[in-house]
C-alpha cells in the first residue's frame, strides 16, 4: 500500500451532474481527499478515458466510486490501473465483459425508466435522452423533496443512446480482483434492484448495503449511507479516518 494520501473519485451517472453527490462529501468530511468528476456522458471508452486523465492527475492511489451508469464508466476506467485500490458502486452497474447498460437494466423486470425518456438528435450524430421533466421525481427520486427533484430535473446532465449501448471493452473486469462494496435501493426505478443484487453477488462484493425505500437518486436522498459504504471502501484498503 502507498503511503501517499487515498483519493476518492465520485463519478456521477445519466440524468445527474457532480454536484448531486453534495450531500456525500459534505458527509465524507475534512478526513478525506475528495473529487467528483464531470463525466461526459458520450461513451463508455471516452468517459473511460476521461477519468483515467482525472486519477493520473491525482498521482495517487483512489477509490473509484459510480453511480448508476458511471459504474460502467469506473469499471472501464480501473482496467489495469494500479492507482485504483477498490470500486464502489452506488446504484449503479457492475458489467461483466461485453454487457452495457441497457443489458443490465433489462436482465430482470422492473425499470420503468424507457417511458420516461425524451430524445433527440446530436451534431456528433446518434442521439441523446434526458429524462422528461414531468417525470423526472417519480422516475429518478421520488423520495427527494419535491422542489430539490425540480432543480435536479433542470440540471440533468443527458446521456447519449450510445453510451447507454456501449458494453464494456475490458477482458478482465477488475471487480475480478479488486475489493468492492455495493450500496443501492429497493425502490430504484431505473435499475431493478434484482439487478443490483446479482451484479453485488456476482463481484463478491466486501460489503453490500440495501436500503428500504431508497430511489435511484441515493446519493442525494441517502448522502449518510452512501458515506458509509465509501468510508468502508477507504478504510478496508487501508486509509482515513479511524
Amino acid at each position: 500500500m502507498s503511503d501517499q494520501e487515498l483519493t476518492l473519485v465520485l463519478v456521477h451517472g445519466a440524468f445527474a451532474e457532480s454536484a448531486s453527490w453534495n450531500g456525500v462529501i459534505e458527509r465524507l468530511g475534512s478526513a478525506y481527499s475528495v473529487v467528483a468528476a464531470a463525466n461526459p456522458l458520450r461513451g463508455v471508452a471516452g468517459d473511460a478515458a476521461y477519468v483515467r486523465d482525472v486519477v493520473r492527475g491525482i498521482g495517487g492511489p483512489v477509490v473509484l466510486v459510480g453511480h448508476s451508469y458511471g459504474g460502467m464508466v469506473i469499471t472501464e476506467a480501473a482496467s489495469d490501473d494500479p492507482a485504483v485500490r477498490a470500486l464502489v458502486y452506488v446504484n449503479a452497474f457492475c458489467p461483466d465483459t461485453g454487457e452495457s447498460a441497457l443489458t443490465l437494466s433489462g436482465k430482470f423486470p422492473g425499470s420503468t425508466l424507457a417511458d420516461t425518456l425524451v430524445s433527440y438528435p446530436v451534431a456528433t450524430g446518434g442521439n441523446e435522452v434526458a429524462i422528461g421533466q414531468n417525470a423526472y421525481h417519480a422516475q429518478f427520486a421520488a423520495d427527494v423533496p419535491g422542489d430539490l427533484a425540480a432543480l435536479m430535473a433542470r440540471t440533468q446532465r443527458p446521456v447519449t443512446e450510445q453510451a447507454l449501448g456501449d458494453g464494456l471493452a475490458t477482458a478482465a473486469p477488475p471487480w475480478r480482483s479488486l475489493p468492492t462494496w455495493f450500496v443501492f435501493g429497493d425502490a430504484d426505478r431505473n435499475i431493478p434492484v434484482a439487478a443490483h443484487r446479482f451484479m453485488a453477488e456476482r463481484a463478491g462484493a466486501r460489503g453490500v448495503r440495501e436500503i428500504v425505500g431508497a430511489s435511484h437518486a441515493m446519493a442525494v436522498s441517502q448522502p449518510g449511507e452512501v458515506a458509509q459504504s465509501i468510508i468502508e471502501a477507504a478504510r478496508g484498503v487501508g486509509s482515513g479516518a479511524s
